[in-house]
């Protein structure tokens, strides 16, 4: 790979009079530029890697037919306990305090799918969190809803008054023990392989845009942290294809573009063609730096999105019932319910794609004090997520809508046992449980299941790029088709789609 973060300049005998009329226009202006571009982290990525190329195909229409418009993907940071939420399993409470060998079901230690499916960053000799033998029983109680008859903890009242709008798959895996699977869960490779596009990028290279004056992909709430920009990152698509967070509040929602007080529309209008002018000037001598022209299409759309932005976010016209079904009256739920009803109505007026954290990094990361902290965080996006159900459902929005409810991974039936820990579960890729609803879907129904303990995936279960590639298909693309010249993608990254879920 060539190295382009410097270049030396041509022989000036050898240059072309279009290159130095691109040079003397850019000026001292052009510094300007290139403040701004600095500024908003485009240089740095331009200098970071080589991979742009003009020629990257985009394809801004479905395959086939679409069954769904936008997607929405929630995701709750930290990996909650599928035995304790969606996936509840009475032989822990049966077993409790006995080690995995005692009970009359195969040891999952020695289960093929514990080396298939688990890949230790750290030496394995030491890393051996995932395998504490010692069952840890059930830390709520469960019930069976709705006419499927769906089991759901006692900590999601609100949301299971729903069950039979969701669609269960309780068979996913993963690999990576650690919480670089936030990355992994959203693009598909493990921490140790080279990074790839996340799943929201991937949906913006394949689709034109509803409405040209908001973007594609939206995140809400994130990324969580620095280390978790992956999560909506679009590498080698091209900067324009990455998730581009906004801010809840309706007078900024977007700092980089907002006007100066003391200046007007027209005047704001002309810098910004100033700016694309100087661009296509620079453009001139570098055709193929496709971070540039990422860039100028970012604020033309920066521009577009001054007015359509913060009427997106502005909740003054949404009545008080409606404030209330997300919870925005209760301090608990708040937080949570204004990033669910921006989402909602960011999708109704043509986003594709809305990324959403209703709780922050690792909140649910419960090695210790499972109960207090489940209970606590349940309580806090309960309610925000019924209501978003709901509300598309009065809308009819859940006909256009896929919903994606999901964590890095679950929990261990085992007790966690680190640093004389005794109420918690660890890291748990193994098998875990995500659930989703809306177009395309089957309603009221579980995909898969985990073996009687919860430990393992059975059959062939599911691999986050599964989940990729079918809600890529409820958009009308085919994951395997989404490829682009001089790069191969490995089988995993393409996925299958999961049918049985399928209307």
């Amino acid at each position: 790979m060539k190295d382009h973060s410097f270049q030396s300049a041509p022989c000036p005998g050898r240059r072309s009079r279009r290159a130095f009329l691109a040079d003397l226009g850019m000026g001292f202006t052009g510094l300007s530029l290139g403040a701004m571009l600095a500024e908003d982290g485009i240089v740095r990525a331009a200098e970071a890697s080589s991979e742009f190329s003009s020629t990257l195909p985009l394809a801004p229409s479905p395959h086939f037919t679409p069954r769904a418009k936008s997607v929405i993907w929630i995701f709750l940071s930290g990996g909650y306990s599928h035995l304790e939420t969606f996936d509840p399993k009475p032989a822990l409470n049966k077993y409790a305090g006995m080690t995995f060998d005692k009970t009359p079901f195969e040891n999952p230690v020695n289960s093929p799918l514990h080396r298939k499916r688990f890949r230790s960053v750290p030496s394995e000799d030491i890393n051996v969190r995932d395998v504490y033998p010692t069952i840890y029983p059930m830390q709520v109680d469960w019930r069976k809803h709705g006419e499927s008859g769906i089991e759901i903890s006692d900590w999601w009242p609100q949301l299971a008054k729903y069950a039979d709008d969701l669609c269960f798959v309780r068979n996913m895996w993963t690999t990576d023990n650690d919480h670089a699977a936030e990355n992994q869960f959203h693009t598909g490779r493990h921490k140790l392989d080279e990074s790839q596009p996340s799943i929201g990028a991937w949906a913006h290279y394949g689709l034109g845009a509803v409405n040209e004056n908001l973007p594609k992909f939206v995140v809400l709430g994130g990324p969580t942290r620095s280390d978790t920009r992956e999560s909506i990152g679009s590498l080698y698509l091209g900067p324009q294809h990455t998730g581009i967070p906004l801010a809840l509040d309706p007078t900024n929602p977007l700092p980089f573009a907002r006007r100066h007080a003391d200046q007007t529309l027209d005047q704001q209008r002309h810098e910004f063609d100033v700016i694309n002018q100087l661009n296509e000037l620079s453009a001139v001598e570098y055709p193929e730096d496709q971070a540039l022209r990422a860039r100028i299409r970012a604020y033309e759309l920066a521009f577009r999105m001054q007015a359509a932005v913060p009427e997106a976010v502005d909740f003054s016209q949404e009545s008080q019932a409606t404030l209330e079904l997300y919870g925005m009256n209760q301090d608990a739920t708040r937080l949570a319910g204004q990033r669910l009803l921006a989402t909602r109505r960011l999708v109704e007026r043509g986003v594709r794609f809305v990324q959403v954290f209703p709780s922050p990094y690792g909140a649910w990361d419960s090695h210790q004090k499972l109960k207090d902290n489940h209970t606590r965080l349940c309580a806090t996006v309960d309610l925000p997520i019924a209501g978003l159900i709901q509300d598309l459902k009065q809308r009819g929005l859940l006909d256009d809508v896929v919903v994606v409810f999901g964590t890095e991974f679950g929990r261990t039936p085992g007790l966690e046992q680190r640093g004389g820990s005794n109420t918690g579960r660890d890291h748990h890729p193994n098998g875990f449980t995500i659930w989703m609803a809306g177009a395309g879907l089957k309603q009221g129904h579980v995909h898969g299941a985990t073996d009687e303990l919860g430990y393992h995936a059975l059959g062939d279960g599911h691999y986050v790029t599964d989940l990729h590639a079918t809600v890529l298909h409820l958009l009308g693309l085919d994951n395997r088709r989404l490829e682009i010249p001089g790069r191969k993608r490995l089988e995993i990254d393409h996925g299958r789609v999961i049918d049985d879920i399928l209307a």
